[in-house]
């Protein structure tokens, strides 16, 4: 009998601690995450074995992986295995192939031009070039994707192209061996005057600090006293490298970033470690609100010291650092792990509770800030917005992008001028105008600077665009012409700038009707102050 009683009261005390110990599980586990998942591989069970149509699994998945994403913050983003090789050779900042960039004009294949050091300049590939056949095969149709299958491959593989060149009327034949291409970073470094170096900057990848440094040192030989930085469009990149750049700008030992999180090893912070000749250029940064996460970690940075000025438009408002997870398909999550705030303690991020995404970026576009000098920072409307104080004791705000010190906005333009852009009637003129009229300016022109000095766009060759929009189904307004006039006929002229001297000719032809730029360089006088007494 007592044996029996042991047995029961051994067994009870036995099925108890096991309750207790399931209860004690599910309140260490408030989200019951394992009951979660079983939640879901059961509903997607059924739903495989009774639904009434066939269903495709993987794409059910990925469908629920961008459901549940969608309740965390806007950037955390899981990229599909197509799109991830595109994503790792930008911020790579290299692919295999010929090295050229195209568009497809009228199902032709047009160079645009040759990526300088590539296999395919190195064989004399020119701009305005046509590809008709690619190993020996021509084609009627063929979309970007084809052509970029077709064009790259592993380093050290042949590629045949047939290409027509309208300028002297013949049809050559090329062998050309793919190699590693390089993606650049630094869309021009040229100098505007005798003094003034510029530097346009696309993104923040992995060569991005190599490059910048690169055309730096280059402009310093050519005599640069001061800098202006262009990070408009800059939609960020590596942490890392918008850290190594602000470097560049500030004293050794100087904050130039540091994160929060919920995990201890995700803080960080980041300080100037390595002197460097620029720490007294007197700087000034261009911005807009496409400028966004490492842009803003950079001026930020340079705006908290009063290391310099930073002129244009509100950013972005991307304060979030994201880590990218490999998945077993070749696919990724790119996960939200911590956040990031500048020098003097600004959380850049903005709000995106209770906000969809089409909202949430649609706000960055929607800005209500008024034009103007704006030192002490008293332009903004905000008053919600947290307040800090530089160590010189001026007024900036935090939780919604880095605001310029200087306000100058971007006129919008005209419907008009927008359709012409959308319809790229720009670049498919200056390319037939070219097939006609390239010798000429080849031969009077030895460099863009000269081009930019004495190249017009008359009245002949205006006329001779607009009729041509106008066969292009582009509906001619005097109004609108006349309000967006100075703007076109300094994209026609860009555009044969860059047909010869690719971004270098480029970007000097449009800074010249560029308020924010135009705006940025009287400064240069307020922005000396700020390097002298940094």
């Amino acid at each position: 009998m007592k044996n029996k009683i042991s047995y029961f009261f051994g067994l009870t005390i036995l099925i108890f601690g096991i309750l207790t110990g399931i209860q004690i599980q599910k309140a260490i586990s408030t989200d019951n995450f394992q009951e979660q998942l079983r939640k879901f591989n059961d509903v997607l069970s059924l739903t495989r074995k009774y639904y009434v149509d066939a269903v495709d699994t993987p794409k059910l998945v990925e469908a629920a992986i961008n459901g549940m994403l969608s309740e965390l913050d806007p950037h955390s983003v899981y990229i599909p295995p197509k799109q991830l090789e595109q994503v790792e050779e930008e911020f790579r900042g290299n692919f295999e192939g010929i090295g050229i960039e195209f568009q497809i004009i009228n199902d032709t294949i047009v160079v645009v031009s040759a990526i300088p050091g590539g296999p395919s300049e190195a064989l004399g590939i020119m701009a305005g070039d046509r590809i008709v056949k690619i190993n020996g095969e021509s084609y009627k149709k063929i979309t970007n994707e084809d052509v970029r299958k077709k064009l790259r491959g592993p380093k050290g593989t042949k590629v045949e192209v047939t290409i027509y060149r309208p300028s002297i009327k013949e049809f050559m034949d090329f062998t050309i061996v793919r190699d590693k291409i390089p993606l650049y970073s630094v869309d021009a470094a040229v100098m505007i005057d005798h003094e003034t170096g510029y530097i346009s900057l696309s993104r923040f990848a992995q060569t991005t600090f190599d490059e910048v440094k690169a055309a730096m040192d280059s402009l310093d030989k050519l005599g640069m006293k001061k800098l202006i930085l262009d990070l408009r469009n800059n939609s960020g990149g590596y942490m890392s490298e918008a850290v190594k750049i602000s470097d560049l700008f500030l004293d050794q030992g100087k904050m130039i970033v540091y994160t929060k999180s919920r995990i201890p090893e995700f803080e960080e912070e980041y300080r100037a470690v390595r002197p460097f000749k620029y720490e007294n250029l007197p700087v000034i940064i261009l911005v807009n609100n496409g400028s966004a996460s490492a842009s803003e970690i950079v001026s930020g940075a340079i705006q908290d010291w009063d290391r310099g000025l930073i002129v244009g438009e509100r950013t972005f408002g991307k304060g979030l650092v994201q880590r990218q997870f490999q998945l077993n398909d070749n696919s990724a999550l790119r996960l939200t792990i911590s956040r990031y705030y500048t020098p003097v303690g600004r959380l850049i991020q903005r709000d995106y509770s209770k906000k969809d995404k089409i909202d949430y970026y649609k706000e960055s576009i929607d800005q209500d800030t008024i034009e103007g000098e704006n030192i002490e920072h008293t332009l903004e409307q905000d008053t919600t917005k947290p307040v800090y104080f530089t160590p010189k004791g001026r007024k900036v705000f935090g939780g919604g992008g880095i605001t310029p010190d200087y306000i100058v906005k971007s006129p919008p333009l005209t419907k008009f001028t927008s359709s012409l852009l959308r319809k790229n009637l720009f670049y498919q003129y200056i390319l037939s105008y070219l097939d006609k009229s390239g010798k000429s300016i080849q031969s009077k022109y030895r460099d863009w600077k000269g081009f930019k000095k004495d190249f017009q766009i008359d009245e002949s060759l205006l006329n001779e665009f607009i009729n041509y929009a106008k066969k292009q189904g582009v509906e001619f307004n005097q109004d609108e012409f006349e309000k967006d006039k100075d703007y076109i006929k300094a994209r026609l002229k860009a555009q044969i700038a860059r047909n010869y001297w690719r971004n270098d000719g480029w970007y000097p032809v449009l800074l010249e009707i560029d308020p924010q730029f135009k705006k940025a360089v009287s400064l240069f006088p307020e922005a000396e102050k700020f390097a002298k007494a940094k």
